[in-house]
């Protein structure tokens, strides 16, 4: 069999199965998605995106109209395909570990549908798990439920995906690394035969380990990274009480050490999203366990669930007390370019303002359908920004999204009762709002708060 017909299949068609499915699809495999959600199942098999992901439902229709992507809510349509691929979630629960139970059905499910299957199969395990799951919970599953023995008539790798939500075709096609953990030389040897026809002359740079190693990297990278934005933002809360500080300028300075860099050193109202609250929830708890304390990740943690408080404040300084005030939020997205709300920043603010009293009206280009369902009628959903902010008296910007930052320093003082804007994501340069009363993450200021001028082409931005 030529490596161009090795055919993939994905168990659970959420952000990443779905993401990696399509791109598989279209680089030319015959993919099969699996998903026990019929309404999700019947959007893909239509070539419509469940999610909001740039580029993705332009790519889902092409592989759905090519007949390289097919999808079914049958586990054992599995058996047809050369490597499988477990994408099903690991949510928390409620001691901040994660939940295998979808991990372990799957594998146990995949391992019926291989059992009277005579060819060699490859099991790769792509779901975010805690170093050892692969070894200790799947491979024990897979080799009961399939009476065959992982290494021997069955492959089995841990290959953890490092998407960014708003970029994972991009990463998809063109990620930084692969990281490959398997038990046996064989196993590892068929998933570089996958990727290098999947990447051709542009295999990434790959590291081969132990599945618990590989398991260890996906944690130690989110913790990481989770680690940069709770740092930024306690240097933002300490600039925001120093007069002529400001950390975004102390962000550029820092960033230019190699040894830093720049990436997440952008202060704001905290991470969000499916990846880092769990993952480091999840490695806190995996750490407890075993009877060591991570404070450090403790910290990162405590830091992230105060920001929304520090925003708040924020919004004080400019109006005095919320009660009874109108605050528009602009973005509920946790970040820009998705519809995810999961740990979304903005519900943990919007939830603060209303233990204060605020009225909170909302408006997202995208996630105002999921923050419905969180939210429900306690929040005022707008149909556009300008409606958000009419006749509110502080408005607090979220999320990036580019619409907001066409909005004018006229929009706001002709929309508003009294034009405050917090900038919580530092979305506006120095003095481009006229007219506007603007406080911004991470810059410290003097009182009285001076209002935003026009634009000085001199100022550093």
């Amino acid at each position: 069999m030529s490596e161009r017909q090795m055919t993939v299949s994905f168990v659970g068609l959420g952000y990443v199965g779905l993401c990696t499915a399509v791109a598989f699809a279209n680089r030319g495999f015959d993919t099969l998605g699996v998903d026990v959600d019929l309404e999700r199942l019947a959007l893909v098999e239509v070539g419509r995106a469940p999610i909001h992901e740039p580029g993705l439902e332009r790519l889902l229709k092409t592989a759905i109209l090519s007949g390289r992507l097919r999808v079914s809510d049958e586990i054992a349509d599995v058996a047809e395909t050369d490597v499988i691929f477990l994408t099903v979630g690991t949510p928390s629960r409620l001691d901040g570990s994660i939940d295998t139970s979808h991990v372990e059905r799957a594998s146990r499910e995949v391992g019926a549908a291989l059992r009277s299957q005579h060819d060699d199969r490859l099991v790769v395990v792509k779901s975010t798990v805690i170093p050892g799951t692969t070894r200790s919970v799947v491979k024990p599953l897979l080799e009961e439920s399939s009476g065959k023995r992982v290494g021997a008539e069955l492959g089995l790798c841990t290959n953890p995906e490092f998407l960014k939500e708003g970029s994972a075709i991009e990463d998809t096609f063109h990620p930084d690394k692969l990281v490959i953990g398997s038990i046996d030389t064989a196993s590892a040897s068929r998933l570089r035969r996958l990727y290098r026809a999947f990447y051709g002359d542009h295999v990434p740079p790959t590291i081969e380990t132990t599945p618990e190693t590989a398991e260890m990297i996906k944690y130690a990278s989110n913790a990481f990274l989770a680690t940069k934005v709770s740092y930024i933002n306690t240097m933002a809360n300490i600039a925001q009480q120093v007069p002529g500080v400001d950390v975004e300028q102390v962000a550029a300075a820092i960033g230019l050490d190699p040894r830093i860099g720049p990436l997440f050193l952008k202060a704001g109202p905290g991470y969000g999203g499916s990846c880092f609250p769990k993952d480091v929830r999840a490695l806190i708890a995996f750490s407890r366990e075993r009877g060591y304390d991570p404070s450090l990740l403790a910290a990162v943690e405590k830091v992230n669930e105060r920001q929304a408080a520090k925003v708040v404040e924020l919004s004080e300084e400019l109006v005095g007390s919320l009660e009874d005030k109108r605050v528009a939020i602009l973005g509920l997205a946790f970040k820009k370019d998705t519809d995810d709300i999961r740990e979304a920043a903005s519900i943990r603010v919007i939830h603060r303002l209303q233990e204060k009293g605020a009225r909170v009206t909302a408006y997202d280009p995208m996630a105002i359908p999921g923050a419905r369902q969180v939210l429900g009628d306690a929040v005022e959903f707008a149909a556009d920004p300008k409606a958000a902010i009419r006749q509110a008296d502080c408005c607090i910007v979220m999320t990036e999204w580019d619409e907001f930052h066409n909005l004018t320093g006229k929009d706001y003082t002709e929309q508003m009762r009294t034009p405050n804007v917090v900038d919580a994501r530092r979305l506006y340069r120095r003095d481009e709002l006229e007219g506007v009363k603007v406080l911004a993450i991470g810059k410290g200021h003097s009182r009285p708060i001076t209002m935003y001028r026009a634009r000085d082409a001199s100022v550093l931005a």
